[in-house]
């Protein structure tokens, strides 16, 4: 599966414990356990999306990463 254009895999450190469920699922070992936490190496990762259902506590995302555009610039 190819990576999901202008996104990045999240995790939301608040809800996660460490319980390591994501990081045994992961086909292409783009997450690792440090200091209880999980930890993504999101270059690595595919976006293939396997670990996200399995996370208990709903820790794990994809989100749209938000577009800088032009910016507008003021010349007094």
């Amino acid at each position: 599966m190819p990576r999901v254009p202008d996104s990045e895999f999240v995790i939301d450190n608040d809800r996660c414990f460490g319980c390591a469920a994501c990081v045994s699922l992961c086909p292409v070992n783009a997450l690792v356990l440090d200091t209880l936490l999980a930890v993504v190496d999101e270059p690595s990762c595919t976006h293939c999306n396997f670990c996200i259902p399995f996370c208990p506590v709903h820790a794990l995302s994809i989100v749209k990463i938000a577009k800088k555009g032009p910016q507008l610039i003021s010349i007094h």
